[in-house]
């Protein structure tokens, strides 16, 4: 007869084997980024490229970018704290940065990232 303890232990052992999973892809340097766009502006299509252009070519194969338009999605952006658009915002790894413009400015987003030393 069993008493459900099996059932439970693997589905811990599941949860941990999940959490466990995340936190190494977070080790290895993987970027949660979120961009929040206010529409289809030329500013929000302006920094829509400038992100991807700066991914592909700084972070390839090492990050996530979500890209939420507050105009259709205004939870994410009263959650998120977001006061202007375009803002991105970098949540791992940690500490948790936002920056705000059309992200043209890539010297200043690959410091802020950590991806460059900070001019001095």
């Amino acid at each position: 007869m069993k008493d459900g303890k099996d059932d439970q232990e693997t589905g811990i052992q599941d949860s941990t084997k999940e959490f466990e999973m995340a936190v190494s892809k977070t080790d290895e340097g993987c970027y949660v980024l979120r961009l929040f766009v206010s529409g289809m502006t030329p500013n929000s299509r302006k920094a829509i490229d400038n992100v991807k252009k700066i991914c592909e070519e700084h972070l390839k194969g090492r990050y996530e970018l979500e890209i939420i338009d507050i105009y259709q999605q205004p939870i994410f952006a009263k959650e998120g704290q977001i006061v202007a658009a375009p803002t991105l915002v970098k949540e791992l790894p940690l500490p948790l940065r936002k920056f705000i413009g059309d992200m043209s400015q890539t010297e200043r987003i690959l410091a802020g990232l950590d991806l460059r030393k900070k001019n001095q």
